[in-house]
């Protein structure tokens, strides 16, 4: 379960923890400051979850009007909507506004991989080179293969998991 913190921006005023968007809403709606005022204005922090929610959390900057989209994409979005999320968002610039867009629109190659040179292995398994004889490929130079391959690929760690990724 993931627990946020609304800390309001009023001074005489007492922030609170929640843990769904209408949780959040009754909450806020009956909020007062030391003066007996409404209070409107939060700054959203993260408090506790899942690693992975935090770092979407953080690469979408969530704020009082992405709560409630942002729990439907932490309860319902699979880790690799997730994970190309955050890779689009944090490491190639694009946009995302939750409860807008979805994604999978992300042209994005995503492989969970330690390194460029054991992506490197991988397409030379599959096939990805044509077939290369089991003799010849002991002499395979993986290391100039994931040179190349860093031309059009980036690396990037999320949440404890080492990912390669293209982005078109």
């Amino acid at each position: 379960m993931t627990t946020l913190h609304a800390q309001p921006y009023d001074l005489a005023a007492a922030g609170f923890y929640f843990e769904s968007a209408n949780d959040y809403a009754l909450k806020a709606a009956t909020l007062r400051n030391a003066y007996g005022q409404t209070v409107e204005e939060f700054e959203i922090q993260f408090i506790d979850g899942e690693r992975l929610d935090l770092e979407l959390f953080e690469a979408l900057r969530i704020g009082q009007p992405d709560i409630a989209a942002y729990f439907e994409a932490t309860l319902n979005w699979p880790e690799d909507q997730k994970v190309r999320a955050i890779i689009a968002v944090r490491e190639v610039g694009y946009s995302l506004r939750l409860g807008n867009d979805d994604p999978d629109r992300f042209d994005i190659d995503l492989y969970e991989i330690d390194s460029l040179r054991d992506l490197a292995i991988r397409f030379v398994d599959e096939g990805l080179f044509g077939d290369i004889p089991k003799a010849i490929e002991n002499y395979l130079d993986y290391d100039a293969i994931a040179r190349d391959l860093a031309m059009d690929f980036g690396t990037v760690t999320i949440a404890g998991a080492h990912y390669a990724y293209r982005a078109a």
